[in-house]
């Protein structure tokens, strides 16, 4: 890196693979990426999840990461929050769980149960 504006060229495109967007309608997905959560594939997770709502043109989600959601034997880890802030927590992601996740949950406002914490418990 030779200049500021190499510097801001890298945080662009950060920014935008991180698909940080204006996000009207509110709906968010952030995936568990503290130590425990990247070991266990949460990177990929987080990737799949950019490159499914791009792939469909999606600009309304959010996806954003945060550190230790505190189930780390679930993880990888994500939570869903759509527009009136009810919350659904998916476990024991991988990337094909991901993309199934916006297309059922994101597109289609259908929570894939199977994938829940709660499911995950029984």
């Amino acid at each position: 890196m030779k200049s500021i504006e190499e510097l801001k060229a890298i945080r662009d495109k950060t920014l935008k693979e991180m698909s940080i967007r204006d996000n009207e309608d509110k709906v968010r997905i952030v995936v568990g990426m503290a130590t425990c959560g990247i070991a266990a594939g949460a990177k990929n997770v987080m990737s799949a999840f950019i490159d499914e709502l791009n792939k469909r043109n999606i600009n309304n989600v959010t996806v954003s990461m945060t550190g230790c959601i505190g189930i780390c034997r679930l993880e990888p880890v994500a939570e869903v929050f759509d527009a009136s802030g009810e919350k659904t927590t998916y476990v024991k992601l991988d990337a094909e769980k991901a993309r199934r996740i916006v297309a059922e949950h994101i597109v289609n406002q259908k929570v894939v149960t199977e994938f829940t914490v709660g499911a995950a418990e029984r």
